[in-house]
């Protein structure tokens, strides 16, 4: 697992224990004519193209939007998948987080709503491996478990800062830009690095440091809407170590169009026991 984010800013794939995670198991031309190299600083490439705007300041400028907190999101990779909204003005979210398939030990599905001020989950457990688990008939599968917000403040993995809203971190991973050329209208290529990916949730820590030196040099392509808000960004992670090559996509759509999230019926809600949060610490 290798996408994480729950917290802070969202979501994602890898957001439990690694002994569970265990379990669970470019470049490109437009016609002809090369597209013009541009290095961080946004200076013509040494072959001396000329520079057709700052590409690099475009993506930077893109993810101003998200930190509005009004949009929807996906987020993929080995894996795993996640989707949900962010609704600033209701200070509400929703996500859906799947981790694993039908082929693993385990495999994981998450329902999260964070309604501010309450968080709830609904848990999903299924594989060879889940009846063996410590304390799965306590989880309430099935059912909307309630967080104390005190025990879940600063938990990347339950829990929800609505004062940073971007379930990746683009922002932080286009600030490590050090090459980026236009493929296109709205389209871009080039590489980022991503050794300060973990702060911004989109990569751990473990994965950064098995690319090694590969980390400063991570291949992506992104993409803007017609208004230049980011609309997709995706790095080509190389093989590193025993893990394969893999691919890590994120987009964001209906910016200042999501809606509240919806809070779950009364009905269906239970008290989140210990042993929910030990499964996440």
């Amino acid at each position: 697992m290798t996408v994480r984010r729950l917290g802070a800013g969202l979501v994602a794939a890898a957001l439990i224990t690694p002994a569970l995670a265990a379990c669970a198991s470019g470049t490109g031309t437009t016609g002809s004519t090369p597209s013009p190299t541009v290095t961080a600083s946004g200076a013509p490439s040494p072959s001396g193209a000329p520079v057709a705007g700052d590409a690099k300041q475009a993506l930077l400028d893109s993810t101003k939007e998200i930190s509005n907190g009004n949009f929807r999101f996906t987020l993929a990779g080995a894996g795993s998948t996640a989707e949900g909204l962010v609704h600033q003005p209701s200070q509400s979210a929703a996500l859906k987080i799947a981790i694993g398939g039908p082929s693993s030990d385990l495999a994981m599905k998450l329902d999260v709503i964070h309604y501010k001020p309450d968080s709830w989950v609904k848990l999903e457990l299924t594989g060879p491996t889940a009846n063996s688990l410590p304390a799965i008939k306590q989880l309430n599968l099935g059912k909307y478990q309630h967080l104390d917000q005190n025990r879940i403040k600063g938990n990347r993995n339950l829990g929800f800062d609505f004062d940073k809203v971007d379930p990746a971190g683009s922002a932080v991973l286009t600030q490590g830009i050090t090459e980026v050329r236009s493929t296109g209208t709205g389209t871009y290529a080039g590489t980022i690095d991503v050794t300060k990916a973990a702060e911004a949730g989109s990569l751990n820590a473990a994965t950064i440091a098995a690319l090694g030196t590969q980390a400063k040099t991570v291949p992506f392509t992104a993409k803007v809407d017609p208004q230049g808000r980011l609309s997709e960004l995706v790095l080509q992670l190389p093989a590193a170590g025993q893990t394969a090559a893999q691919e890590i996509k994120m987009t964001y759509s209906d910016y200042g169009a999501a809606t509240a999230a919806q809070k779950p019926p009364a009905d269906q809600v239970v008290e989140a026991p210990a042993e929910l949060y030990s499964l996440f610490n």
